[in-house]
């Protein structure tokens, strides 16, 4: 029979703090999404050009991709589809694995990478970094990358 351990209620500080940081991611990512929307495209489009426009040959298998995006295979597909169809991305069979598919940014999808990025670099800006002393920047650093490291310590494990 398993031990039942008391619960560890918030305490308000820890309330106020959780609640907020809730606020402020919910607010945040709606903001820079809002901030997308002329150039047609969404927050899981950007990151993903983003993924292929830095990775090597401008290309990422689809199971990294979908690793490095936090998405299933099956909706990161579908994602790509409707990237493919924007003429932003293709699909690529893998040579050493029949199965294996990559997603590769196309010269349209690069051309929107460096037409969109500078507006979204301001978007954060605004939004956030400038918002922040660099004091308070290198803080939030330091208070959430232990939090960052458990995270990932813990997807590695699914």
């Amino acid at each position: 029979m398993e031990t039942e351990t008391a619960t560890r209620w918030l305490t308000d500080q820890e309330q106020c703090a959780w609640r907020t940081h809730l606020e402020v991611n919910k607010l945040l990512t709606y903001q820079l999404e809002k901030d997308l929307q002329p150039f047609g495209l969404t927050m899981n489009d950007y990151e993903i050009l983003v993924n292929l426009s830095e990775s090597e040959d401008h290309r990422m298998r689809m199971s990294d991709l979908a690793a490095a995006t936090l998405q299933s295979k099956s909706r990161l597909s579908h994602q790509i589809t409707r990237m493919e169809n924007a003429h932003l991305v293709r699909r690529e069979n893998c040579e050493s694995d029949r199965r294996g598919l990559y997603a590769v940014l196309t010269e349209h999808g690069m051309e929107t990478m460096r037409r969109v990025a500078p507006h979204h670099v301001a978007s954060v800006r605004r939004h956030f970094i400038d918002l922040l002393s660099p004091e308070s920047l290198t803080e939030l650093d330091k208070a959430l990358k232990p939090v960052a490291e458990h995270l990932r310590g813990l997807r590695g494990r699914l």
